[in-house]
């Protein structure tokens, strides 16, 4: 799915080349949910920035489906972010349809997208009748829409409080195991990142570059009770000394 050899971004600032990216070498293979985690700053939304081809690489290439990623380039691609970024004047439904209206071409049932994030009552409500976590659905639903091969999502739930942060982590598995598109998912919480993913690639302070990828082995069905388990803390005792 994606292949990323010899990836290098530099940026200039005030004269000075300050190299964000250095010398990545990655594959991901379709279907995988794969967490970037690593220290604030170093490098992990340029990463997925790099592999959207929202920004160019200074050196190496990323290729996604056997195609460089560039600038529109990548077909059945979604991001989500941190903030939701709804248009306050729509309604649930007519954010999700956004997506829609800007490619006539694609095909998706916007209802069906609500229901899969559990907002089925709410799809007339605006913004402003919903609480955080439920924006975040609402910009989930919006990016499957697409029917994303490829998802990206920075942190898209770094500001939520610990119970809504784990509801949306059980939603989310439960879209991936129905809908399987390959997931890149950048967080700071070890263990999110571990109760959610295939592997975890962990990247070194600034310029990023990759310290190590665990692949994690716990069963595909998750609860949040697998959190209290020995095995699942032994995961995040592994992770935690990689970082550091």
């Amino acid at each position: 799915m994606i292949q990323i050899k010899n990836l290098t971004k530099e940026w200039n600032t005030k004269g000075k080349n300050l190299t964000a990216i250095e010398n990545i070498n990655l594959s991901i293979n379709k279907g995988e949910f794969v967490s970037i985690i690593g220290p604030s700053g170093c490098g992990k939304t340029t990463l997925l920035k790099l592999i959207a081809g929202l920004i160019k690489p200074t050196s190496g290439e990323i290729i996604v489906n056997g195609e460089l990623s560039k600038r529109n380039s990548i077909k059945k691609l979604s991001v989500v972010f941190q903030n939701p970024v709804l248009l306050p004047w729509r309604n649930v439904l007519e954010n999700v349809n956004l997506s829609l209206e800007l490619d006539s071409g694609l095909k998706s049932s916007v209802t069906d997208k609500i229901r899969l994030v559990g907002l089925s009552s709410f799809k007339q409500h605006y913004p402003k009748e919903l609480s955080g976590g439920m924006q975040k659905r609402v910009s989930l639903a919006r990016a499957l829409v697409l029917n994303p091969e490829l998802l990206l999502m920075d942190e898209p739930f770094g500001a939520l409080d610990e119970l809504n942060r784990n509801k949306l982590n059980l939603e989310l598995l439960k879209i991936h195991r129905r809908l399987n598109p390959t997931i890149l998912f950048v967080t700071h919480s070890i263990s999110e990142a571990i109760f959610l993913s295939d592997k975890i690639v962990i990247l070194s302070d600034c310029p990023a570059k990759i310290k190590d990828v665990v692949e994690i082995r716990l069963p595909k069905k998750r609860t949040i009770e697998l959190k209290e388990t020995k095995k699942f803390q032994d995961y995040v005792k592994c992770v935690r000394q990689k970082i550091s």
